[in-house]
């Protein structure tokens, strides 16, 4: 027994000596450069395709919601409840489900472009405002909802293709069923969408939807930051009581500010041509002077609470 005691320590030596290696590694990978600079890009996508896996049918209940009633003023007024119930009582529960790999890539390119731009662009301000008064210096309300807009604006434009495929296959199931596409999947979807009406029929609706996600970003990112540094100055809520008040305060201004354009999002990304090769809406304001004209100007806001749960998450 004793002959072999030596031998075990230039193995637990050994050991001890590659675990610190291996961590060492991780941590400089860790702290490269072009990975703090992709963290933010990372981080961001993780979180919105784990939330979108979540809320899902929400997000099918809020467009049903947008699209029920269209160019009518009058007659019943769909509810979020009243939604679910038909949808469950057709025996078909999974299509709450509808559309969710379309969710996904969206997120995973909407999402991860979005937060991290929305943390670069902050970075570049801060560093700017240190720059110029001193290493204490901070940003304020302001700086953060201008990197709020730019980023949510920008990443709208890439995301776009997924967020139109995302509402057809949400809609599809509104159609009677010889004018159904059934798209079996996102990739699907984009292809016969890009067959049937051209590349750039990917981007329609592109407009209101970047005006809807600055809108987004300005109540969501901004108001968030916000909230969460008022918060923490005059209250003495934990750190995640904080996070949270903070998150549902973010998501209701972000609601407020974001769901009109979400509305005519939903309704031009929907819209497809008829047999005459006219579209019901020539564009965001076209759309926006319909409905207000035809269905009131109160629509803009219907399912607000089902958006709001939508969006609360997010933030």
């Amino acid at each position: 027994m004793a002959s072999k005691t030596p031998s075990l320590a230039p193995t637990s030596s050994s050991s001890s000596t590659a675990t610190a290696a291996a961590t060492t590694t991780a941590s400089s990978f860790l702290h490269h450069p072009f990975m703090r600079a992709a963290l933010p890009f990372i981080n961001g996508g993780l979180a919105g395709m784990s939330a979108t896996a979540i809320i899902q049918p929400i997000d099918m209940i809020k467009v049903r919601l947008q699209l029920a009633g269209e160019g009518i003023s009058s007659g019943p007024k769909p509810s979020a409840l009243g939604i679910t119930r038909q949808i469950v009582a057709s025996g078909k529960v999974l299509d709450l489900y509808t559309g969710l790999s379309a969710g996904l890539l969206r997120q995973a390119v909407y999402t991860t472009a979005r937060i991290g731009f929305f943390d670069n662009f902050q970075g570049i301000l801060r560093a700017r405002a240190q720059a110029t008064n001193g290493a204490s210096a901070t940003i304020g309300f302001k700086e953060r909802a201008l990197a709020g807009l730019s980023a949510g604006g920008l990443a709208a434009m890439v995301g776009n293709p997924a967020d139109l495929a995302l509402i057809r296959m949400q809609s599809d199931g509104l159609k009677p069923l010889a004018q159904r596409a059934n798209y079996n999947s996102v990739i699907d979807a984009l292809v016969r969408i890009s067959k049937a009406e051209g590349i750039t029929a990917l981007w329609s609706g592109c407009f209101p939807t970047v005006v809807r996600a600055m809108a987004l970003n300005f109540g969501q990112l901004a108001f968030f930051a916000e909230a969460k540094s008022q918060l923490k100055t005059r209250t003495n809520l934990s750190s995640r009581s904080n996070t949270l008040t903070a998150s549902a305060i973010a998501g209701f201004f972000a609601s407020f500010f974001s769901l009109p354009f979400d509305f005519v999002k939903t309704r031009l990304q929907k819209q497809t041509r008829g047999p005459d090769g006219k579209v019901p809406y020539k564009g965001m304001v076209d759309c926006f002077a319909k409905v207000a004209r035809e269905e009131g100007w109160l629509r803009f806001y219907r399912g607000f609470t089902t958006y709001y749960v939508r969006i609360a998450p997010h933030a």
